[in-house]
């Protein structure tokens, strides 16, 4: 493993001499090829698929299908067409003695991305860290190894068919001892991101010797305030849960004021057609059952089932989503704060000013008024793709792209300073 990290070291020296002409070739070209040759990448992923059971929810993660390739195509097309930040000058400053420093977006060299089963992530890592002119290593997990295989197997074809060195990007070997050496190859690499489950973030952060940044784990909310729009509400609610239920910004605890729990039934009609199975308190279990005869609406829930103690705190990453009452805007955003994962969270409502409380007062990387949680992605927030979604406050927060995979230096230029 020492000899494929000192090999991606001196790729990623080769890859800072490129200019943004010959990046943008190269990834317009994989772009095309993945287009091209998406036959044996959807062949590989359907090996792989073969081996998970249909009912797994983390299915849909690994799935690739013939639009899903267009899009990563598209998104491999954007990046490229987004400047890179490498040799931005952030700021400059002329000091007493004439010195000039300057300070200047550099990439970090060598990135190294550990995922669970979503072969989409190789795409994404590789054209971001090409981009900026890092060099990535892939540590995909074993639910994925083929279509990982295929993948990166087209991606270098294309790196060495441009005459460049293909180690600017590597797939490491699936098995678990690959992650142990990437965690601890000190001086070797530069940054590793985990990008999936809390276990697996969890993990890499007791375990990493290699500065770390966090992202994936998605514990997200969605207050339904007490002059929220219903209309508004439900179609907010119904998209950030159902729109695709294994990914990190799926909705995953709706909190209600209690003015308007006879309205909770139509707010949730919606995901009965999806089969969304409910986990509500008391309060809210007896609206949705229509024990309380306040209700808007006299049909019962039909996937209903009572809270417990995992209902709260709990990425579902399924057709899965508990409920709670809450009496004010106090109550809830204590709620929040006692159990988000600092990721996405939501407010719906009409009231501007309690809008831009909840906005001021949530800690999280992406606070939405009026809007559904599932547009915490890169693409979306015009950034092409990402390699994830930080939900740490050092060095990169939110959807990370291009500048967040680099740092910066400073240049001091003189004409024989001398310090006395």
């Amino acid at each position: 493993m020492r000899t494929i990290f000192e090999r991606a070291r001196r790729a990623s020296q080769e890859l800072a001499l490129l200019d943004e002409a010959m990046l943008n070739r190269v990834l317009l070209r994989v772009a095309e090829e993945t287009v091209r040759r998406s036959g044996e990448i959807l062949a590989a992923n359907e090996h792989d698929l073969a081996q998970m059971e249909p009912s797994n929810p983390m299915r849909d993660r690994l799935l690739l299908t013939p639009q899903r390739i267009e899009a990563i195509a598209e998104d491999i097309r954007n990046v490229a067409a987004l400047p890179s930040p490498v040799g931005e000058v952030l700021s400059q400053t002329t000091r007493p003695n004439g010195m000039i420093i300057s300070k200047v977006r550099v990439p970090f060299g060598i990135v190294g991305v550990i995922y669970e089963a979503r072969p989409n992530v190789s795409f994404d890592v590789f054209a971001l860290c090409f981009k900026s002119s890092n060099a990535c290593l892939l540590k995909g997990g074993s639910d994925a190894r083929h279509s990982n295989e295929a993948i990166v197997g087209l991606l270098r074809d294309v790196i060495a068919a441009e005459g460049l060195n293909p180690d600017v990007v590597t797939l490491l070997p699936a098995e678990r001892e690959a992650t142990e050496e990437l965690l601890n190859a000190v001086g070797l690499v530069d940054v590793v991101i985990p990008r999936g489950s809390s276990a697996l973030i969890d993990y890499v952060r007791d375990h990493s010797r290699v500065p770390i940044i966090e992202t994936g784990a998605g514990i997200c909310h969605t207050y339904f305030d007490s002059e929220g729009d219903l209309a508004k509400g439900a179609a907010i609610v119904f998209n950030a849960k159902t729109r695709r239920v294994s990914v990190c910004n799926a909705l995953d605890t709706l909190l209600i004021h209690s003015s308007r729990l006879a309205d909770l039934p139509a707010l949730c009609a919606p995901l009965a057609t999806q089969n969304v199975t409910i986990y509500a308190d008391p309060r809210s279990h007896a609206a949705l059952s229509g024990a309380d005869h306040s209700s808007t609406s006299d049909e019962p829930y039909p996937f209903l089932a009572h809270t417990t103690p995992e209902s709260f705190g709990t990425e579902f990453l399924d057709y899965k989503m508990s409920v709670r009452v809450v009496d004010s805007l106090d109550e809830a955003l204590g709620h929040i704060s006692r159990y988000s994962s600092r990721h996405s969270e939501a407010i719906v409502t009409e009231n501007s000013a309690t809008a831009e409380e909840f906005a001021a007062r949530v800690d999280a990387a992406c606070v939405y008024t009026n809007v559904s949680t599932a547009f915490t992605d890169g693409a979306q927030f015009g950034f092409g793709a990402e390699i994830g979604i930080s939900t740490q406050k050092l060095h990169a927060r939110g959807p990370m792209a291009l500048p967040e995979l680099t740092t910066y230096k400073y240049i001091i230029r003189g004409d024989g300073q001398v310090r006395y």
